[in-house]
């Protein structure tokens, strides 16, 4: 078991030039995220680093039970975010100011006045948000954060400002939901202490402080990601930096200090 996992960098029209340590660009290119390839033990969870200079399209995922009825599989798309820097201004969008139908939400997508129909959140280094599926939602620019999401790359895109790459309304209006956000869905995290974030229904993920103890390890059974925040930990003495992503055969085998803050992920089976 290798635990720490390669990464990828993934060229986008949104990303940035210059990504803060311990990343690096190729020159000139603009990278809008790191991937870290999911290891064998745990395909069904894909973690991510994005990096934001301009904002993200409008759109929407599905879940998984529509796109078995739909003759596509299992490849429904749950994720969730964790603000690690925010530049002033710096804003996403989920969900809806007010319930509104798929008529509406096609033909704002089509004139571009979505953006006006949508729900804008200010953010800050600490916030967190979940994103079930079907919910509209758009990353705005001057952000990093940490996805962590169902291994899937089925995006349904409803708006793009006017960039040259493909819309799927179609697709989209089948899915997307008008409904506002649920408020439930968002966090700011304390300074320190365990946080469960998402319990289900396809993963779990908690922000943990310090080293596990055996409370931890009654919840968390076989093998998890582990994502350190601010300080290194080590799985089975291997070091993950922050910036890093690793897999641990079990939560007894991470070692942190008492205050090192980290992200614990691992799939609902």
């Amino acid at each position: 078991m290798n635990a720490l996992l390669r990464t990828r960098a993934v060229e986008k029209p949104w990303g940035i030039v210059a990504l803060p340590p311990p990343f690096t660009a190729p020159n000139g290119k603009r990278i809008g995220e790191i991937w870290f390839e999911p290891p064998p033990e745990l395909p069904q969870l894909l973690v991510k680093y994005i990096f934001t200079s301009e904002a993200l399209s409008v759109q929407v995922h599905p879940s998984d039970a529509q796109t078995e009825a739909a003759g596509l599989g299992r490849r429904g798309k749950e994720e969730c975010w964790t603000i690690v820097h925010a530049e002033p201004g710096a804003r996403l969008g989920i969900g809806f100011t007010r319930p509104v139908s798929t008529e509406q939400i096609r033909a704002a997508a089509l004139d571009g006045s979505i953006e006006r129909l949508m729900r804008w959140y200010p953010v800050a280094p600490g916030d967190f948000f979940y994103i079930p599926a079907n919910t509209v939602h758009a990353i705005g620019a001057g952000i990093g954060l940490i996805e962590v999401q169902q291994n899937s790359d089925l995006t349904y895109r409803l708006y793009d400002y006017g960039r040259p790459r493909a819309l799927h309304l179609d697709d989209g209006m089948r899915v997307a939901s008008g409904e506002p956000y649920d408020e439930r869905c968002r966090v700011e995290l304390p300074a320190t202490g365990a946080v469960e974030l998402v319990r289900g229904p396809k993963f779990r993920l908690s922000r943990l402080s310090g080293a596990p103890d055996a409370q931890l390890a009654a919840r968390y059974r076989g093998p998890l990601l582990v994502i350190p925040l601010d300080e290194p930990l080590r799985v089975d003495g291997v070091r993950i930096d922050p910036g890093g992503c690793g897999l641990a055969p079990q939560i007894a085998s991470i070692e942190a200090t008492e205050a090192s803050a980290w992200l614990a992920a691992h799939p609902c089976l």
